[in-house]
């Protein structure tokens, strides 16, 4: 048994995998909104049918953390566990699946900096594991791993080379989400697809794109934090370096406020002053002005990002929407495909508003296809393949 453990900035994710070859998801739950009243935990158990939601006491990341341990030793699967694996969002330079040391852990601790909304939390996850079930190993599986071949010149940041030395480069992010997408889309539409021009749209609450060619990534939306690219729900995405000089200069913002700002109040919730969420945003766009601008904003920067890329691809051969909004927004996958027939996107509105495999129509140059991400199984087929090779 295998289990799984995907720390976002407000919530974990988890879930127990069989290894007998087909992964099957025993046990899975998350709890969400940690740190505010809304807070829940919510699990459920295939084996026994058993389906539960209810409040959670957890104010902050380690009274959740302690609550998902306290949660698990309950479960009886707990006691067939071999190995655990975590998303870890930021890996600089790691480019595969790594068992997780005292000098791993160091260098983490050493940037988290870098990501201050996920590696601090990663952190804390790792070692509360560690000192409860220290015989377990715990294997971290990196987010930026499916970028790391990405060409030179689009790693590169246009400031002095001597910070590139340094590490200060663009990463890219969702790649444990990536790679599960391009496994699918081989699985769903063959290897000669997968291999051909193609651009993952990964939409959720945080929500990138990336440019894939050759099975190789070429390029990606997100650089050298998860914060930047598309507008997001509370992340700002792209922003104007001088804005940051503007904003300390004249509002008097610190470093830190300035990092909550542009993670934490900016992106839909910014724009629409009232909701992070799409959903709820959606609901109110026909009435409030604000709440329809953050909906353009945020399609009209995906609709730029994939004409970009279906331009470093030198064109386009297979468009695919994931995530949360990338899987069950309909009309928001519409809204970013208008407009894109002179590269050969043609939507079924059928088949989209039904959220079908594929929502193209036949005569469509580019086919687009809806596929379900799936981290946490992803996270699970690492570990296995990491465990066969370091024979634990």
């Amino acid at each position: 048994m295998i289990l799984t453990i995907n720390g976002g900035s407000s919530s974990i994710k988890f879930a127990f995998y069989s290894i007998d070859g087909l992964f099957t998801k025993l046990l899975f739950g998350q709890i969400e909104s940690i740190g505010s009243a809304k807070a829940t935990l919510s699990f459920q158990n295939t084996i026994a049918g058993q389906k539960k939601t209810i409040p959670a006491q957890a104010a902050n990341y380690d009274e959740a953390a302690k609550l998902l341990v306290s949660l698990l030793e309950k479960q009886q699967e707990f006691t067939s566990i071999i190995a655990i694996g975590h998303r870890i969002v930021h890996g600089m330079q790691h480019t595969a699946p790594e068992k997780i040391t005292p000098a791993l852990l160091a260098e983490l601790k050493q940037i988290s900096s870098y990501d201050p909304e996920h590696l601090p939390e990663e952190i804390k996850l790792i070692e509360l594991f560690g000192k409860h079930y220290p015989q377990l190993p715990q294997i971290a599986c990196f987010d930026t791993s499916f970028h790391s071949k990405m060409p030179l010149v689009a790693k590169m940041l246009p400031i002095p080379r001597r910070y590139f030395a340094k590490g200060i480069q663009r990463y890219g992010f969702h790649g444990l989400s990536y790679t599960y997408l391009m496994g699918e889309l081989q699985n769903q539409a063959g290897k000669k697809v997968a291999n051909g021009k193609v651009i993952l749209a990964h939409l959720g609450s945080g929500a990138s794109l990336a440019a894939v060619k050759d099975g190789k990534c070429m390029d990606t939306s997100m650089g050298f934090t998860p914060v930047s690219g598309l507008p997001m729900g509370t992340r700002c995405g792209d922003l104007d370096p001088s804005v940051v000089w503007y904003l300390m200069q004249f509002e008097k913002l610190n470093p830190k406020q300035f990092n909550h700002l542009i993670n934490h109040e900016s992106g839909l919730l910014g724009i629409s002053e009232t909701s992070a969420d799409l959903r709820e945003l959606m609901e109110k766009e026909y009435h409030d002005n604000r709440a329809s601008e953050a909906i353009e904003l945020f399609c009209y920067q995906t609709k730029k990002w994939i004409g970009s890329f279906a331009a470093v691809l030198e064109g386009l051969d297979t468009l695919v929407f994931a995530g949360g909004i990338g899987e069950h927004s309909p009309a928001i996958r519409s809204k970013i495909c208008n407009g894109l027939g002179f590269l050969g996107i043609e939507l079924d509105e059928i088949k989209n508003k039904s959220n079908a495999p594929v929502i193209s129509t036949e005569k469509s140059k580019v086919a687009v296809l809806v596929i379900k991400t799936d981290e946490e199984l992803m996270i699970a087929k690492l570990v296995s393949q990491k465990l066969d090779i370091a024979r634990y």
